[in-house]
């Protein structure tokens, strides 16, 4: 055997095993994604995330947590005790917290929606209205209880609002964990109604949207997502942001009750 024959020998050889060790090797796994998400974002969020998962291939695990407030399950104190997460899906006022606690990768941050404060009644009551100043104010007086989440729009309402109109003292709120814990005291019965995002009413079981409040005592929030600092998957991260706030998004975005954005604060 010539020295051209052995060497066409063992290039061959070399291939074979090459072939051999990626067929017997394992595959190699996808990226996959750990996300906190607040509940305003999480009606649209649950329709795009199969999406997602199905044309990128990353695989997402979701978990849950309040904007802001206080207590062990919201999103600031579960990063502050060490909680694994790579994306925060949050108030605009809750993660600018984050960012100046410096939990958050610098420049990462996109606003993704914007979604007005509403009332919410159980599903086939009367619905009061709340389109002016007075008649909100009359509504939330006269009801029995008034269910608030204890988060972003809570915290605005008893801090804000209530004390401008001069009810604070007056009216028999009901402070929750989380927004669906206010839905489901106003399907139960248990609250007369809730005052909370838009975009955590459209979706609740048992409840239904009696209206927007007025503007003069509205808060428009904004959800936006952020890169946690630390993730050890930036990229993969930055693509599902990117996939939020694209305009494949925007249909499942305005049927869960809300303004699309996509725009980099």
């Amino acid at each position: 055997m010539n020295v051209f024959s052995t060497w066409k020998c063992h290039a061959a050889n070399a291939i074979y095993f090459v072939i051999a060790a990626v067929l017997m090797s394992p595959l190699v796994a996808s990226a996959q994604l750990k996300v906190i998400i607040s509940g305003g974002f999480s009606g649209p969020y649950e329709q795009l995330l199969p999406e997602f998962e199905r044309t990128t291939a990353i695989k997402v695990t979701t978990g849950s947590g309040a904007s802001q407030g206080t207590g062990p399950q919201t999103i600031a104190a579960q990063l502050a005790r060490g909680v694994p997460v790579d994306v925060v899906i949050l108030s605009r006022e809750g993660l600018a917290e984050l960012i100046a606690a410096q939990r958050i990768a610098a420049g990462t941050d996109v606003d993704l929606a914007r979604t007005p404060l509403g009332v919410a009644v159980r599903a086939g009551a009367p619905k009061p209205d709340v389109s002016t100043v007075e008649a909100f104010k009359q509504a939330v007086l006269k009801a029995n209880a008034v269910a608030v989440p204890s988060s972003t729009s809570g915290i605005f309402l008893m801090n804000d609002v209530f004390p401008r109109l001069g009810i604070a003292d007056k009216v028999k709120v009901k402070p929750t964990a989380r927004g669906t814990g206010a839905t489901a005291m106003v399907a139960s019965g248990e609250a007369d109604i809730a005052v909370m995002p838009v975009s955590e009413i459209v979706h609740a079981p048992g409840v239904e949207l009696a209206g927007t409040i007025a503007q003069e005592v509205q808060l428009n929030q904004v959800f936006a997502a952020a890169v946690v600092a630390g993730s050890k998957e930036v990229e993969a991260a930055k693509r599902l942001i990117a996939f939020l706030a694209s305009d494949r998004a925007s249909a499942a975005i305005s049927r869960g009750g809300m303004e699309p954005l996509g725009k980099r604060h």
